[in-house]
Formats: structure tokens, sequence, C-alpha cells
């Protein structure tokens, strides 16, 4: 199998690190991510300017690039400047949830989302800050059940947030809001966001949102469709 592993925290994060000897087991490894976090830059592609690419080795000899743009642009300098096909694409693991709504901004499934695009499976997957190892931990037995239930069979992206101290896992659809942003004045010409939580826990475990906060595991199947399907069958 030939995965490539990237994220939106950075190379050199913990996070992709403990993905990366997850992964390596498993099939043939290519590592290109961003340069610099890149957190909330969604689905966004450079597309007027130039970025500069780092080829690099890791610990244990494992070519990396590292590249000055997006986690999107991350896969697609892979696929397309590399010239390399993938059987899977993992974007992780992020240092913080990625549920609900916020999963419209998170970098991190920006490039699930662009892999499906190019007709590749691919898993984002985030925990608490501070919890990557209890994340990687979690993974061996997340991924025994990909394979023994064939889960890529029903969906071609994933989105996996876990908790600390797991109580199982529960299959999720996309919940509500969970953070929102105060625009903070610096006082000189600045702004700066700054995030609170805004989730109300409705004990649903059919959410993402409540089901994380209530100490399970969550998986939810994405999709990059964005046609509003119940609308296009009322309008034809």
């Amino acid at each position: 199998m030939k995965i490539l592993i990237t994220n939106d925290d950075g190379l050199h994060c913990e996070g992709i690190e403990a993905l990366i000897k997850l992964a390596q087991p498993l099939g043939e490894l290519t590592v290109v991510a961003p340069m610099y976090e890149q957190s909330g830059k969604s689905h966004a592609i450079e597309i007027k300017k130039p970025f500069a690419v780092e080829k690099t080795l890791l610990d244990g000899g494992l070519t990396a690039y590292a590249i000055d743009s997006t986690p999107a642009d991350c896969v697609r300098f892979a696929i397309v400047a590399l010239g390399k096909q993938f059987d899977l694409v993992l974007s992780g693991i992020n240092c913080g949830y990625n549920l609900g709504k916020d999963i419209l901004y998170s970098g991190t499934v920006g490039a699930a989302f662009e892999a499906a695009a190019f007709g590749i499976k691919a898993a984002a997957i985030s925990t608490y800050p501070g919890g990557t190892q209890i994340a990687a931990d979690a993974l061996p037995g997340i991924y025994e059940m990909f394979a023994e239930r064939d889960l890529f069979r029903s969906a071609d992206i994933y989105n996996i947030n876990i908790p600390e101290n797991s109580k199982g896992v529960r299959f999720t659809k996309q919940g509500g809001p969970y953070y929102r942003d105060r625009f903070i004045d610096n006082g000189d010409g600045t702004y700066v966001q700054q995030g609170y939580c805004v989730h109300m826990d409705a004990g649903d475990l059919t959410l993402d949102t409540d089901a994380v906060v209530n100490g399970y595991i969550s998986i939810s199947p994405l999709t990059t469709e964005r046609t509003d399907l119940k609308a296009f069958e009322e309008l034809i």
C-alpha cells in the first residue's frame, strides 16, 4: 500500500511523527507537510505565487518534503509534482479537535478532501491538545476496525476525533458549532481572533461533537458533494 502522510501543524510536530510511526509497517510512505503551521486554511491552495519546497530526511532516514503552503497543496504537490500514486492519504494527528461546523475551516480535513478530489481514500485524525500519545495508542485498534469492516468501501473520507479515556467508538455525523471567535483589538491597528467553545451538549451520540465530549471516538464519513440534494430534487 502506498500512503501519503500530511497535516496542518507542520512537518516537525509531534502529531505527524506519531502518525508516521503508525503507518510505516503498513506500506510505502511519502511525507509532504507544511513548512509552517497552516491551521484554519481549510481547502485553500496557492494559485498565484510560487512557494518554497525543502527536501529533508526525518529520523530513521525517511525522505520528507516541507511545503511553504497549505495542506491541500501538500497533497497536490505529492500527486502532481512528484508524480506519485497513492492508495491512502492520512492527515494528522491534529493538535485540537475538528468537530461540527469547524471541519469547514480545518486544514487537516482540507487535505483529506483534496485527496478525495483525486480519487484517493483519506482519513483526517485529530485529538485534544496534549493528547497525541493517547491518539497514537488508539490508532492501531481503529485501523484494525477499518480493515475488518472494509470501511473505505462505504465512504472515501473519514474524519476521526479521539478523546481522552475513550469509552469506545461511535459512527457519527457532523454536529453544530463547536468554536466561535472573538476579534481582539491589539491597539496598533491589528486584530487577532481568539476562539472559545460554544458547544451545547444534547447527549446525541450520533453527532461528532456530542460523542467526543461524552468520551467516545468519533468516526464520521464525509463527502466532497456540495449540492443541496433535497433542494435539487424539489427544483427539477
